[in-house]
């Protein structure tokens, strides 16, 4: 099976007090042929639900990717995942483990 040409992804982050609503951005291409989505979240957006609906509706709409930001976690890279039915790859930034409690100092 021939895979797609990359065409649209998308790249999910955490900052507080963001919201998918106010902050996703889309970039193109210069010929439009291909789609970055970025979109952001508070990190209590872990507590309602609304990542995995934003993930389902991307997929919906085309995207061929998601990439989460290092706060996800592979925790929540499961959930996407799973969510997903596994149908599009889902993966992670990540750091070493002599950066994650200053991250997590950082996000809460």
């Amino acid at each position: 099976m021939a895979l797609e040409k990359l065409h649209k992804w998308a790249f999910f982050y955490f900052s507080p007090d963001f919201s998918p609503e106010e902050n996703t951005v889309i970039n193109k291409n210069q010929a439009g042929s291909c789609e970055f989505i970025t979109v952001g979240f508070d990190p209590k957006a872990k507590e309602d639900g609304s990542i995995i609906e934003v993930a389902k509706q991307l997929k919906a709409d085309g995207v061929q990717f998601i990439e989460l930001c290092g706060g996800f976690g592979p925790t929540w890279t499961t959930k996407i995942n799973e969510a997903l039915n596994f149908e599009i790859p889902v993966g992670a930034v990540t750091y070493g483990p002599e950066f994650r409690m200053q991250l997590f100092d950082i996000m809460n």
